[in-house]
């Protein structure tokens, strides 16, 4: 006969902790890449890649900007491990589309908080132009 259930450590049921909203500087305006294929090429087409946007600001501030992983995690509002985590995993999708000839989506994936300029709202607000 089982005893009595015993209290434990993890999920009963659901979806778990929610994801904090990153923010970002601003939406993207390309948000779709093509590589340029030999017209000769035989094969299937190959599947897409799906770049986040939060994957995508991180590229962006790291490797464009130069920028730190402190000082990226910073800007956008979370720890520099989850700046590291989307580092990897945005640096391994566009190699892989580079190398693999595959095309690169970028699209809304985690809650995001567009950044605005603070400057610019302040003369917005005041009647003058920006």
């Amino acid at each position: 006969m089982p005893g009595p259930k015993r209290w434990r450590w993890g999920r009963i049921k659901g979806p778990g902790r929610p994801m904090k909203p990153r923010i970002i500087s601003g939406l993207p305006f390309v948000k779709h890449f093509t590589p340029s294929l030999p017209k000769n090429m035989v094969g299937a087409p190959k599947p897409p890649v799906f770049l986040s946007y939060d994957e995508y600001e991180v590229l962006r501030l790291i490797d464009f900007e130069g920028l730190t992983q402190e000082e990226a995690g910073e800007r956008m509002g979370v720890s520099r491990g989850t700046i590291w985590r989307l580092i990897k995993s945005a640096r391994k999708k566009v190699i892989s589309a580079l190398v693999e000839g595959k095309e690169i989506f970028i699209v809304p994936q985690a809650p995001i908080l567009v950044e605005k300029e603070e400057k610019e709202s302040e003369e917005i607000k005041e009647g003058k132009e920006v």
